[in-house]
């Protein structure tokens, strides 16, 4: 079964739940989280700030299920 691309979904939650295509950059939020300093997210619009956002909310909320088979698994 082919995976269908997330288009308009920017819920990390939503994406890892029912399957859809994710390209693996959990071992860079990681780095980002530890290197423990303030961002600034510069980018154009759709280009994934949210879902940075919301793949953030999920690694500080502990769901590990969601990083299961990720570059970064929660420990």
């Amino acid at each position: 079964m082919s995976k269908i691309y997330p288009i308009g979904i920017q819920n990390f939650d939503k994406i890892r739940r029912d399957g859809y295509f994710y390209i693996d950059k959990t071992a860079l939020v990681y780095q980002m989280v530890k290197t423990g300093s303030y961002f600034f997210l510069n980018r154009p619009r759709r280009f994934g700030k949210s879902l940075l956002v919301s793949t953030l909310e999920a690694y500080f909320e502990g769901k590990r299920e969601l990083f299961e088979g990720q570059k970064y698994a929660v420990n």
